[in-house]
């Protein structure tokens, strides 16, 4: 899971559509018509000069609010632009062009900041935050494309702000980009040998306490291309739901719409279809022949193994990718009951369920950090193999995932706003309510049974030091060594029977798993 209890899956990041250049509106007929499809006709220079009624392209315009509100509300960015996007009316070029602009902003805050910061001589929190958000957008473009043109990124910055209520900003704002424009290239950046603490934070757009602690546990060579990896574009990869096609036909149905598909180095189900594209508009997602989630969560799926007949409970399960995962891998047969405390996000859970036409996947509204001992029983009425327990017996089960809230820092490519949300504190604060719902799912797990603990996040915080507190206070418990786990697994497991996946390294979102066996003679509730 990430964003400090939200999880996040395959993302939106770096879409990277093609958009409008306008420069300006003009008056003739045609222009009208751009006019009226959210697109300046080109014409008019940059900047302040631009006339008072021009408006912006609506893809900037959305792009700016979706960041002015993640600055001030901390809310979260993929929530944000679906909820701006799903009401609008922007072509599909536009919305991968706010897409990416929110996205791509987000990654190269850092960066953008400190060059803006040489140019405005003062911190860019001092500044209104629409204001903040709109030199950022215009900043982006100047840095990070190359065919919007530099007039047109800073026109539409202006527009934005004067749109947006604040046309005493335009002359700043347009003065700050139109310098930027012309000095960037001319702007030195610090460097890694000479400066390996501001090059993670200026260069390569890292909050400093995230920069000194990579420096410190990888090594500036190794914090450096994992900080490059985590502001690059993600693949786009996909689990084939194997209960309605195999991983090969899948392969050879999406290989027309998706020319870089190819299968997943590890994840036995697992596709990728390249960094380009939205596979949850293809026919086949919407046919419920795969899911879009990333190989490191694939792999977690691996870790738990789920067979024919088990009985598994998923504690923090919504959105749901690794609930489905868990269903198709029982081909039919045993039952995974699914926990969350938010009704609406468990309402995703049945909803992909249906979508993929799956049996055996039951769900209900709970706090796993709360006692499990009482979960309901009715729901096991039908099934094959599993019966209820004795009256005054906890409901036991074979296998638990217990894929807990996290600050997600392993997903910063896919969740960028994640850096800037989450603060230094919070690893540590979650740590406790991880070790907490890791110790709830511990006492409904049966003797023998195997519970895997999950994160995507990098902070040895809420990784290896939860599980060293949990076998502490449950003596009852190991980890599984590598040569009890599946194949899948072997090439990304420790010598210790860690899971640990890398952007830089593996080309996958950074997670963290373990598999935690109850022994047979353990008798601890």
């Amino acid at each position: 899971m990430s964003g400090t209890g939200s999880k996040g899956g395959n993302g939106h990041g770096g879409s990277g559509g093609k958009g409008p250049d306008g420069k300006g509106p003009g008056g003739n007929g045609q222009d009208r018509k751009r006019q009226r499809r959210g697109r300046p006709a080109p014409g008019v220079g940059a900047g302040a000069g631009s006339p008072r009624g021009a408006q912006p392209t609506q893809a900037r315009l959305l792009a700016v609010r979706v960041l002015d509100r993640v600055q001030r509300a901390r809310a979260f960015a993929d929530l944000s632009l679906h909820h701006h996007l799903a009401h609008s009316k922007l072509a599909a070029a536009d919305r991968a062009l706010a897409t990416e602009i929110v996205y791509g902003t987000l990654r190269w805050r850092g960066r953008i900041d400190y060059l803006l910061e040489k140019l405005l001589e003062r911190p860019m929190q001092q500044l209104e935050p629409v204001v903040a958000s709109a030199l950022r957008v215009g900043a982006y473009q100047l840095l990070f494309t190359d065919r919007i043109p530099a007039s047109a990124a800073v026109d539409e910055a202006v527009r934005c702000v004067r749109a947006l209520g604040v046309e005493r900003a335009t002359g700043i704002v347009n003065a700050v980009l139109r310098r930027l424009s012309r000095e960037h290239a001319e702007m030195p950046l610090p460097s890694l040998a000479e400066d390996p603490l501001e090059h993670l934070t200026h260069s390569l757009s890292l909050p400093p306490w995230i920069a000194k602690r990579w420096l410190d546990r990888y090594g500036a060579e190794d914090a450096a291309a994992l900080a490059t990896a985590s502001n690059a574009a993600p693949p786009l990869t996909v689990r084939a739901n194997t209960r309605k096609i195999t991983r090969d036909a899948l392969l050879e149905e999406l290989l027309p719409r998706f020319p870089e598909v190819e299968p997943c180095p590890h994840a036995r189900d697992g596709l990728r279809l390249g960094r380009k594209g939205d596979p949850q508009r293809d026919p086949a997602f919407l046919a419920g022949r795969f899911t879009v989630q990333d190989e490191a969560a694939q792999l977690v799926l691996g870790m738990l193994d789920p067979q024919p007949g088990d009985l598994v409970l998923d504690t923090c399960a919504a959105p749901g990718a690794k609930t489905t995962g868990i269903a198709e891998r029982l081909q039919g047969s045993g039952a995974v009951l699914a926990l969350d405390r938010n009704p609406q996000r468990l309402r995703l859970i049945a909803r992909a369920a249906r979508r993929l036409d799956l049996t055996g996947v039951h769900i209900l509204e709970r706090d796993a950090t709360q006692g499990l001992g009482d979960l309901p029983t009715a729901w096991l009425d039908g099934l094959d193999g599993p019966e209820a327990p004795a009256a005054g017996e906890p409901l036991l089960f074979d296998r638990i995932l217990a894929d807990v809230p996290c600050s997600g820092l392993g997903t910063l490519r896919r969740n960028p706003d994640a850096r800037w949300r989450v603060g230094e504190t919070v690893p540590r604060e979650l740590a406790r309510i991880q070790l907490q719902i890791l110790k709830r799912a511990a006492t409904v797990l049966r003797p023998g049974g195997c519970l895997v603990y999950s994160t995507c996040t990098l902070t040895p915080e809420e990784n290896e030091d939860v599980v060293n507190a949990f076998l502490q206070e449950m003596p009852g418990f190991r980890v599984a060594t590598p040569d009890e786990l599946p194949d899948e697994v072997q090439g990304v497991v420790s010598e210790e029977g860690f899971l640990r996946c890398f952007p830089h390294i593996h080309d996958m979102d950074g997670f963290f798993a373990a598999r935690l066996v109850r022994q047979a003679s353990d008798t601890n509730e």
